[in-house]
C-alpha cells in the first residue's frame, strides 16, 4: 500500500492506495506549531481506528506548501509508522516538463495536481484548485506545465471583508436565493458567492482563449463544491486529484 499526504496552508489530506484503489482518506488541520510527536500519534491513531497495519505501507509521497511542516510530517511518518517518504520538490522526477521562468517557484501541489489530471485525461486542460488560494494551472496537449494564475481563496477574501469592515458581520459562504440582496447578510452572500463564480469563469475563459487549446477544465479542492453549480465552464470535479498525482509521481520515481 502507498500513503499519500498533501499538506496545504489550511488542511492536510491523507490517502492510502492499495494498488490503484484509494482505500481510505482523512483530513487534518494544518497547524504549524504541532510537533512530529503530535502528528505521529494522531496519524497512528487514525491507522489503528481504521484497522490498517503500518506494516502493509510500502512507502509515502508528500507534497507540501508549508515548509515548516515538511520535515515535521516526514519525521512523524518515519518515527511513528516506520515509513520512508518521497517529498515532491526539485530533483524529483514528475514526467512533466515545467515551462515557467523559474520551475523551482511553482508550488508542489500545483505540479502534483497537473500530473494527476494529465495522467488521467491525456489532453490539454486547466486545473482549478479551490483551496486557501484559488490556483489555475494550464497543461498543454503534450503534457507540459505551461503556467497559471493565483487568486485569493474565497475564505481568505471573506475573512478580510469581515475583519476590515466594522459594521459587517460574518456570514456563511453559501449560494443566496437572489443576487439582489434584501438585507446586509444576503447582499454579502451574493457578492461573495457570485463574485467568486464570476472570477473563476472569467480567468478560465481568458486562459482558454490565450492557450488556444483546452479540452477539459478540472476542478478540485475543498471549496470547489460550493460553487460548482454556477460555473458552467468546469467539466469535471475530482476531490482527490492531488492524491492521484502523488501516486503517479511516486511510481515514476520507484520504477
Amino acid at each position: 500500500m502507498l500513503l499519500c499526504v498533501d499538506i496545504g496552508n489550511t488542511g492536510i489530506l491523507i490517502g492510502i492506495y492499495d494498488n490503484d484503489t484509494l482505500k481510505r482518506t482523512w483530513r487534518l488541520n494544518s497547524i504549524r506549531e504541532k510537533t512530529k510527536d503530535e502528528y505521529g500519534t494522531q496519524i497512528s491513531a487514525l491507522f489503528e481506528a481504521a484497522g490498517i497495519s503500518t506494516s502493509v505501507i510500502s512507502g509515502a509521497a508528500i507534497s507540501c506548501v508549508v515548509p515548516k511542516l515538511t520535515g515535521t510530517i516526514k519525521e512523524a511518518l518515519s518515527e511513528y509508522l516506520g515509513i520512508d517518504s518521497l517529498v515532491i520538490g526539485p530533483g524529483v522526477k514528475t514526467t512533466m516538463p515545467i515551462m515557467t521562468d523559474n520551475p523551482r517557484e511553482v508550488g508542489a501541489d500545483r505540479i502534483v495536481n497537473a500530473v494527476g489530471a494529465y495522467s488521467e485525461h491525456k489532453s490539454s486542460l486547466i486545473v482549478v484548485d479551490f483551496g486557501t488560494a484559488v490556483t489555475f494551472d494550464y497543461v498543454t496537449e503534450k503534457g507540459e506545465y505551461a503556467g497559471g494564475a493565483i487568486a485569493p481563496g474565497i475564505v481568505i477574501s471573506s475573512d478580510a471583508l469581515f475583519s476590515r469592515a466594522a459594521k459587517l458581520s460574518r456570514v456563511e459562504v453559501e449560494k443566496p436565493t437572489h443576487v439582489i440582496g434584501k438585507n446586509t447578510q444576503e447582499s454579502m452572500q451574493a457578492g461573495i458567492y457570485f463574485g467568486y463564480a464570476g472570477l473563476v469563469s472569467g480567468i478560465v475563459e481568458r486562459m482558454k482563449k490565450e492557450a488556444g487549446s483546452c479540452d477539459k477544465v478540472i476542478a478540485t479542492g475543498g471549496q470547489a463544491s460550493i460553487l460548482l453549480n454556477d460555473i458552467t465552464l468546469i467539466d469535471h470535479y475530482d476531490e482527490f486529484l492531488v492524491l492521484k498525482g502523488l501516486k503517479k509521481i511516486f511510481e515514476v520515481n520507484n520504477d
